[in-house]
């Protein structure tokens, strides 16, 4: 492992997990993943980034993964897919906790708009389809930012896989609905590891430019796709 401390993602295989994982390899950062051991992590290796095998559901695995090195932050992008146990809460509570035990105060996390105070800001079909995502989600909101740690969250809305536009913007505004690129939302997610002022805030992530409402917001079906 890196000797320089470094930062330590749960949920880099894919998404905005990766993609922030890329931008910080290939900055020079010391970056490690926790990976469930029958994850692909070859990407990952491939970019130069550590991989500690461990489940987000297993707390003795997050424990140690925690334990095992020195970390100036913690990126949590937890996700799913339907049918499969979810980690946004009891993943994120073992997260923090073994973050606090270990002297971690720096942590960031991905979470959605219409967690929390955002919940007007989703089409009642959202709340339809991902109401018991989102109710989760906005627990383990609030056990981050009532855990004492140095905590930002960035909800995305509809995210898409496209290229990063350079144009996306994080916004104090809860009542802010759109699209992001998750290249994008990465690229926000780690100015906000850089900036040590976002510490207790929580941001919208859109892009502006894209006009176009995300699938949910449109009344289609949640598919597969994580949110």
């Amino acid at each position: 492992m890196n000797e320089q401390a470094g930062v330590l993602i749960f949920g880099a295989t894919r998404g905005t997990g990766l993609e922030a994982a890329k931008i910080m390899a290939e900055r020079g950062d010391a970056v490690t993943a926790v990976v469930r051991p029958a994850s692909d992590a070859s990407e990952l290796r491939d970019l130069g980034v550590d991989v500690i095998a461990g489940d987000a559901l297993d707390e003795d695995a997050v424990d140690a993964a925690i334990g095992s090195g020195s970390w100036r932050a913690i990126i949590i992008s937890l996700g799913g897919k339907r049918g499969e146990p979810r980690p946004d809460l009891i993943g994120v509570k073992y997260i923090v906790d073994a973050a606090r035990q270990h002297g971690v105060s720096r942590v960031l996390m991905i979470t959605a708009i219409g967690c929390g105070d955002s919940r007007s800001a989703v089409a009642p079909k959202v709340i339809e389809v991902l109401g018991e995502i989102l109710a989760s989600k906005t627990e383990a909101e609030d056990y981050l930012m009532q855990s004492g740690l140095d905590a930002t969250i960035l909800r995305p809305g509809g995210m898409t896989s496209d290229p990063a536009s350079g144009t996306a913007i994080r916004t104090d505004d809860h009542s802010v609905m759109g699209v992001i690129n998750r290249a994008d939302l990465a690229q926000l997610t780690v100015e906000c590891l850089d900036d040590d002022t976002t510490a207790g805030k929580i941001y919208h992530t859109v892009d502006p430019k894209i006009t176009w409402q995300a699938p949910l917001q449109r009344g289609e079906g949640l598919g597969e796709r994580r949110p």
